[in-house]
């Protein structure tokens, strides 16, 4: 099939002012004619007080990517919505929507909706961030239903994320993944959130050897838009990219 026009745009709202993992990792997963539109916040820290001050300028990014007529939206950043708490972000996604008339999304709500499409409620994690984040996450998870039995991080500050070499942190998804799936083998998927960490090639690794779904910020939210695409869809994705998207 010959796509000459995109047949799907995903407005992409990313925490930081330029745009590296987030689109590389995407035209790699995503089936052709899907394009996506991103705009950026100025997350300066993982706090909730970084998080409020860029309020602001959120709503203005929903409205440019409405002006963009993106067919869906979605905030990324899973320590944003973290930090905000799901009551709190899912009043935001809803008065979003309202706004615009389109779609909204977090990445961390397409993990939730990824998990309960794969029926699993008890997971591993792997991340790269400080405890306090991590235990953020967990109460958001545990707010919809989802334990996370077992977590291997290494942390780093916000800057300290932007400067890591994609070789590097490749193999620090293998490791911290195979880590903390041999302390939980009863975990029925893993997380390994962050829109700044290249770890897509990681992903069929650890499912190989662990026969456990591996999702990503990248793999859930663009699984979510394939979802919602419905029949529209005029191309799937690759298989070879993990249980998740095999699964559209």
């Amino acid at each position: 099939m010959s796509v000459i026009n995109p047949w799907y745009q995903l407005g992409y709202i990313i925490p930081h002012l330029y745009t590296d993992m987030d689109a590389y990792q995407f035209y790699r997963i995503a089936p052709e004619g899907m394009m996506l539109i991103t705009t950026g916040l100025n997350l300066t820290e993982y706090s909730l007080a970084a998080v409020e001050r860029e309020l602001p300028t959120l709503w203005e990014r929903f409205d440019l990517l409405a002006k963009k007529k993106a067919d869906r939206i979605s905030l990324s950043g899973v320590p944003v919505a973290s930090a905000l708490g799901r009551k709190k972000m899912l009043a935001i996604l809803a008065e979003a929507e309202d706004r615009t008339g389109i779609p909204c999304d977090t990445d961390l709500e397409a993990h939730i909706a990824a998990l309960k499409h794969l029926g699993a409620s008890k997971i591993a994690m792997a991340t790269r961030w400080p405890e306090a984040v991590n235990e953020m996450l967990k109460r958001y998870l545990a707010d919809a239903g989802i334990e996370a039995i077992a977590c291997r991080s290494r942390p780093r500050t916000l800057d300290e994320n932007k400067q890591t070499l994609a070789s590097e942190d490749h193999e620090l998804a293998l490791e911290l993944g195979r880590q903390v799936m041999r302390e939980a083998p009863s975990a029925q998927a893993l997380l390994v959130p962050g829109g700044l960490w290249f770890a897509i090639h990681a992903v069929p690794a650890l499912e190989a050897e662990f026969d456990r779904p591996v999702l990503l910020n990248i793999t859930s939210t663009t699984w979510a838009a394939l979802h919602a695409a419905g029949p529209r869809m005029l191309q799937r994705p690759e298989p070879c990219w993990g249980k998740l998207m095999a699964s559209v």
